[in-house]
């Protein structure tokens, strides 16, 4: 069986004194300092230690002392001596097994790519236990799972953090559809620093795959028809300053809904730019609009459960 080892913080092979984001197939530009400063513990094969011979093969012969007969020496010098090429073979089949052996008996092995992390004590840190709190560790925060949203189930996209529960039949092309989800992405895409421009050029892009064309070239509500910017301007996430763009989007199919864009500073690593999306169905269906406030002030960095924002808060430092 062939494994891969699973996205997370590793040391980095360039910087030992540095963790880098693995992202499962391929080392990202994600940096941070390690909590610790252990050094990782190289895998080895354990061998037994050696042990003396009636402990590894049972109790030795015993051969006759000196003065017995000629032929009870020969037949316990005889004995001893099968014995001992017994020993022998079963060390031999034993070792043979140990080096490959096609036909022995191993557990799987697990294929790591070139460069990839592969030691035990060098895993992922384990996820938040708070049954409330959703990790994004790649980006250093974590939201709140408010009551009526659950963690992502049977979603093929590995950017949505949380989504309303179940599925209903979209209005449009055959599908299913969700009445609310969130994303959380890192911004790569450009070298934009400004996480105003970012909001408002990405805002299009999410009204469109969450309500016109889906990345399956479906077309759920039938297209969008128009739209409407609702509200717009600074917010303070996760202790930082960023900016958030929210359209009233109307559909062919259906009642439409509102999609919001909000881009702020990771506070982790090299403190890369972290896109939010928010995509709930109007009507009444739909998930309270307050809901994207409320996790917006809800995010915090990853061990830092102090440090809040949303629309309305104190903004943060300057970007």
């Amino acid at each position: 069986m062939s494994m891969t080892t699973p996205p997370g913080w590793y040391r980095d092979p360039s910087a030992p004194h540095t963790e880098r984001w693995w992202d499962g197939t391929a080392w990202t530009e994600h940096r941070r300092t390690p909590g610790t400063q252990q050094q990782p513990q190289q895998p080895h094969q354990q061998y037994p230690p050696q042990q003396p011979y009636p402990q590894q093969y049972g109790v030795a012969p015993t051969v006759p002392a000196a003065g017995g007969s000629g032929r009870a020496k020969a037949v316990a010098l005889t004995t001893a001596a099968a014995v001992l090429v017994a020993a022998i073979v079963t060390g031999a089949v034993v070792l043979g097994k140990d080096d490959g052996d096609p036909g022995a008996a191993t557990a799987p092995t697990a294929s790591v790519p070139a460069g990839a992390p592969s030691s035990a004590s060098e895993s992922a840190p384990e996820p938040s236990a708070d049954p409330g709190l959703v990790v994004d560790e790649l980006n250093g925060i974590t939201l709140p799972l408010l009551d009526g949203w659950a963690r992502p189930k049977n979603v093929s996209d590995t950017d949505v953090v949380m989504t309303t529960p179940g599925t209903y039949d979209c209005p449009g092309e055959d599908g299913l559809c969700r009445h609310g989800t969130v994303t959380s992405r890192t911004v790569t895409a450009n070298d934009e620093r400004s996480t105003a421009a970012l909001a408002r050029d990405d805002i299009s892009d999410a009204a469109d795959l969450a309500y016109d064309r889906n990345r399956i070239d479906e077309r759920p509500f039938g297209g969008i028809t128009s739209h409407r910017l609702v509200e717009q301007g600074q917010v303070a996430v996760a202790g930082r300053t960023g900016y958030f763009v929210r359209w009233r989007v109307r559909t062919e199919a259906g009642p439409g809904g509102y999609v919001q864009s909000m881009a702020f500073p990771s506070s982790v690593g090299s403190e890369s730019l972290v896109m939010v999306r928010y995509v709930f169905d109007a009507g009444a269906e739909g998930p309270p609009l307050a809901d994207m406030d409320r996790i917006t002030k809800g995010i915090r960095p990853v061990g830092d459960q102090d440090t809040g924002g949303g629309v309305g808060s104190d903004i943060g430092p300057s970007q």
